[in-house]
C-alpha cells in the first residue's frame, strides 16, 4: 500500500506562537505563505538602498493620509503572513499596535526583489490578489522597471502597468501620493 504525503499548513496564529516560543532565531527571515513556512533571500546593500529610498518618498508623500510600514508583516488570511518591503496602510490611532494589519487596512504593498523576483512575481503576487490586496507595486532590480498590479479578480490581477525610471507612480486609493521611479530604484 502506498501512502501520499502529506503536507501540514501552519496556521498564522500558530505561526506567531512558533516565533514566540523561539523556533525561529532572531536573525531569521521566513514568512508565511500559504500555510508553508518560507525563508526569505537575504537583503543586499543595493535591496537596503532601495527599500530606504522609497520608505522616505513615500512618508513625504502620503504624510498623515497612510502609515508607512517597512518591511513588517501584514496578515492575509489565516495562512498567510507575508512581510512585504513597504506597505501603506490606512491610519489608525494605535499604529496597529493591537493587531496586525489585515487586507481591509492596505492601501498598497510594495516587493523590492532581484534574485527572488519570479517568486514575488509568480506566488507572491497570486497570494495578494487571492486576498483582494488593491495594489501591489513590484519593482525589479534586475531590469529596472516597476510593474503596478491592481484590480484583484479570481486571485490574480486583472491589470498590470509598466513604469520605468524618469516617470513617477501613485497608489490607485492616494492619488495624490506621487513617488518617482527613480526613488523606488534608488537612483
Amino acid at each position: 500500500m502506498s501512502l501520499a504525503a502529506e503536507k501540514r499548513r501552519f496556521t498564522a496564529d500558530e505561526y506567531q506562537r512558533m516565533g514566540e516560543a523561539g523556533i525561529f532565531c532572531p536573525d531569521d527571515r521566513v514568512e508565511l505563505i500559504d500555510g508553508e513556512v518560507v525563508v526569505m533571500t537575504p537583503i543586499g546593500p543595493r535591496h537596503n538602498a532601495c527599500v530606504s529610498s522609497a520608505n522616505q518618498a513615500m512618508v513625504r508623500a502620503a504624510g498623515d493620509t497612510a502609515i508607512v510600514l517597512p518591511q513588517g508583516s501584514v496578515r492575509l488570511d489565516l495562512h498567510s503572513e507575508p512581510q512585504p518591503d513597504l506597505v501603506l496602510l490606512k491610519p489608525r490611532a494605535d499604529f496597529y499596535a493591537s493587531r496586525h494589519a489585515g487586507p481591509a487596512d492596505i492601501l498598497l504593498v510594495v516587493e523590492i526583489a532581484a534574485s527572488s523576483i519570479d517568486y514575488d512575481r509568480d506566488v507572491k503576487a497570486r497570494v495578494y490578489a487571492k486576498a483582494g490586496i488593491l495594489e501591489l507595486w513590484l519593482v525589479d532590480l534586475n531590469t529596472n522597471v516597476v510593474s503596478r498590479y491592481s484590480q484583484p479578480e479570481d486571485g490574480t490581477f486583472r491589470d498590470v502597468e509598466q513604469h520605468r525610471p524618469g516617470g513617477s507612480i501613485a497608489p490607485g486609493s492616494l492619488p495624490a501620493c506621487v513617488i518617482s521611479v527613480n526613488a523606488l530604484l534608488a537612483e
